[in-house]
């Protein structure tokens, strides 16, 4: 394990170098390219960069965090996986989820993990963020090595033209910061633009539910009448203001980097959805969210803070053992620690 690791870390020294690692990894550093980002937007002076070039996602860069991940989901989320076998093996699919977390979206990287677990890091995965990350040039570097686009029509018509997969989150900022009572609600915002995205582009979507994740801070108050009063869409792009609990910081704005809590995770993926043009898309919205609503129930039944809902029993199809793991690592060369048996369903 330790020459695994000593071997991960020289992977990461290579491929990010030290002076982006200061950047990256420091939250004071972010929260200040936050600011600027955000007085630009109220000066009217921020740019719309383009951030949508398929070709720049780094399949080795990629890599190296689902190896990450896959630690961090085995050993401190204690991560389960279901469904992942309704996910189309080809072609393009638009994933659509339920969104925690705030700065750190947990989720995404599961389910990218799920999918390139199953199908191999080139199954590529291209989700749609934040134009906080595009509007500086180091963060706007990284995310399109990761393969993260700038939210758009345009940038998801550019991942399905590439044969990818494209993850979405239409609640965003209204479900990312949704009250910590409200933890096993999907709240979809009523937004509709990935129903228009999947017809237009004539992909199946995906409804992939996460349970546990709004456990790892805790969102005490949404504030969207202040974020109304501080005009805050105009200088952040968001409709809310959250206060929240969270380490090591406390008390604090939602909009700051922060450690999760060791909340357990789960992850289900639902078969793909799609319908004929003589379905409205109020209907579609409603199939999808009373969809994803009833699957988090089924996720959260029984479920306690931090710790979890019972698991499962073993599924026929279990997934290979930490030997059978070591013996793939061996013959492909990847590093990464395998993950066990109770995990991936």
């Amino acid at each position: 394990m330790w020459s695994e690791l000593d071997e991960w870390r020289a992977r990461a020294h290579r491929l990010v170098p030290p002076a982006d690692r200061r950047v990256l990894f420091c939250p004071p550093r972010l929260v200040a390219r936050f600011a600027k980002f955000a007085a630009r937007r109220w000066m009217g002076s921020a740019g719309k960069e383009v951030a949508d070039d398929t070709r720049a996602r780094d399949p080795e860069l990629v890599e190296l965090l689902c190896d990450l991940w896959r630690v961090l989901g085995t050993y401190y989320f204690r991560l389960r996986v279901e469904g992942v076998e309704n996910v189309p093996p080809a072609g393009p699919v638009l994933f659509v989820g339920n969104h925690s977390g705030g700065f750190l979206p947990s989720e995404a990287f599961f389910t990218a993990l799920a999918v390139h677990e199953r199908f191999g890091i080139e199954r590529a995965i291209f989700a749609l963020a934040h134009d906080f990350l595009f509007e500086d040039p180091l963060l706007r570097r990284y995310a399109g090595r990761l393969g993260i686009l700038r939210a758009g029509y345009a940038s998801a018509h550019h991942a399905f033209a590439a044969g990818g997969c494209v993850l979405v989150y239409p609640g965003s900022d209204l479900d990312t910061f949704r009250p910590f009572r409200k933890r096993n609600r999907i709240v979809l915002g009523g937004r509709k633009g990935f129903l228009v995205l999947a017809q237009r582009e004539r992909v199946p979507i995906v409804p992939v539910v996460a349970a546990g994740t709004h456990e790892q801070m805790i969102v005490l108050w949404r504030g969207d009448r202040l974020a109304r009063k501080l005009r805050a869409h105009e200088w952040a792009r968001t409709e809310v203001f959250p206060i929240v609990l969270s380490l090591p910081w406390g008390l604090t704005s939602g909009f700051f980097p922060y450690l999760p809590l060791p909340a357990q995770t789960s992850l289900a993926f639902l078969p793909p959805m799609t319908w004929p043009e003589s379905v409205s898309l109020e209907q579609r919205y409603h199939e999808v969210e009373t969809a994803m609503q009833a699957e988090l129930d089924r996720l959260t039944r029984g479920r306690r803070f931090l710790l979890g809902a019972p698991a499962p029993p073993r599924s026929a199809e279990a997934p290979r053992s930490r030997r059978e793991g070591r013996a793939e690592r061996s013959r492909t060369g990847r590093t990464a620690i395998a993950t066990p048996e109770w995990s991936l369903r």
